[in-house]
């Protein structure tokens, strides 16, 4: 797959994970995210956070943009730039909006021509294909207003947000779903939406934030019936600096079902979603990804498989999600990994100064291996990678190494047109079984 690269042209992989405030809103907005957050993650080896930010907060009336809550956005972007942590700003909804009791699209920009809407409590995925939310996904595509609407509100964060050094790029709709209509299956609806809806949409919002950002990587999402193995509908993007950003959920394993290695279900997601990449020639990251429950017995052979496939096409990923407690949670109340969820800390190169060859991590070894061709002027030199908690030994042939133990980095320094083998190896008793 093509490279995603930073502003130096180095070859970037991005581990983290999402950093969320679904809760609170209004003056409270945001409230749940603290610099704890970032100091955690980068300790453990990551430097990436999808942070989801909501249009309903952001414009609770039309036109009217609340300046408190890009100064709270700022705030936690001085947190990740403080803690070396890229952010992608990612425009979020749940079920479209508060209209229909989420969070998202604001109630003002929610048209649904009285079409009805029933709550699903225990299933809140279904409550997509309520007549009255499929409704409002088509409004938002075809009216003029509400378009205008959308990309103003991405011209307002871009332009608010797009200097500051911690951000890497927008996402500029979560998850975004549309309405089937009578005869279509679920897949060729998905396509329609996504090469007929989506296409256009993610064109316009460029466009729209190219006026004010010319520098950063624009995420585009296909709807999440990707997550089913089915190839997306979308088209070109007429973009630079695009990313396809596809989530990576199995129906099953989010309603609570265990992993089934036999089924295939990894294999044929990737190779459904690897085909727009090739395509189109952009680089992939996964967005989303990670089952509710964490220990059910085949959890441990997941983590191993999904982090063994990602290594193979993605520029890296944004687990769900970095909190404190239960269910989807990355640590416990304590900060430490809970089950299995250690898994998703392994080495790797966060910036490679050249043309990376391989780079892959054996976990039953604990032996990381990079091979790049060195490239780049005398200030764009520095490869750097990062290492999760534990004892590493770093050596490189063809360079000269800086290791942080402290920090859990280590820098790789080489002239141009040399070729570059960095090993770093797990020592003492910590490798995994």
């Amino acid at each position: 797959m093509p490279a995603l690269t930073d502003s130096r042209g180095r070859v970037l992989t991005l581990r983290g994970w999402n950093v969320e405030d679904k809760t609170n809103r209004g003056d409270a907005a945001l409230s749940a995210v603290t610099e704890k957050h970032f100091r955690d993650m980068r300790a453990k080896g990551f430097n990436f956070a999808r942070l989801l930010v909501f249009w309903d907060d952001l414009e609770p009336q039309p036109g009217r943009y609340s300046q408190t809550y890009l100064r709270k956005i700022e705030r936690i972007l001085d947190w990740a730039e403080k803690h070396d942590v890229k952010v992608l700003i990612d425009a979020h909804q749940d079920v479209f909006g508060p209209a229909f009791g989420h969070r998202g699209i604001p109630a003002w920009a929610t048209r649904t021509d009285g079409l009805p809407f029933t709550p699903h409590p225990d299933d809140w995925f279904s409550e997509y294909f309520e007549p009255a939310v499929q409704r409002a996904f088509t409004h938002l595509y075809e009216d003029e207003d509400l378009r205008r609407a959308q990309a103003r509100m991405w011209q307002v964060l871009a332009e608010r947000l797009g200097d500051h050094p911690a951000v890497l790029g927008y996402d500029p709709i979560n998850e975004p779903m549309g309405e089937i209509r009578e005869g279509e299956d679920l897949p060729t609806a998905a396509r329609r939406i996504e090469r007929e809806q989506l296409t256009p949409l993610y064109n316009r919002l460029a466009d729209a934030i190219r006026e004010v950002d010319r520098d950063a990587w624009i995420f585009v999402e296909p709807t999440p019936i990707v997550g089913e193995g089915v190839p997306t509908g979308l088209g070109r993007i007429d973009d630079p600096k695009i990313v396809y950003a596809p989530h990576f959920y199995n129906t099953g394993m989010e309603a609570g079902a265990d992993y089934d290695p036999t089924a295939g279900w990894i294999e044929s997601y990737e190779q459904a979603v690897t085909l727009y990449p090739k395509e189109y020639k952009v680089p992939v990251v996964v967005g989303e990804w990670g089952p509710l429950n964490n220990s059910l017995p085949n959890m441990n052979r997941f983590y191993r498989d999904a982090m063994a496939s990602l290594g193979r096409y993605t520029s890296g990923w944004a687990g769900y999600v970095w909190c404190y407690g239960g269910g989807y949670c990355a640590v416990d109340g304590t900060g430490a990994f809970r089950t299995n969820k250690e898994l998703t800390a392994e080495p790797y190169a966060e910036a490679v100064a050249g043309r990376v060859s391989s780079a892959a991590y054996d976990p039953a070894t604990g032996v990381y291996r990079l091979e790049y061709a060195a490239a780049g002027p005398r200030g764009s030199r520095l490869t750097e990678l990062a290492l999760p908690p534990g004892d590493w030994k770093v050596t490189a042939r063809g360079a000269l190494v800086l290791h942080d133990r402290d920090r859990g980095r280590a820098r790789v320094v080489a002239a141009p047109d040399s070729r570059v083998t960095v090993t770093a190896t797990r020592t003492g008793t910590d490798v995994l079984p």
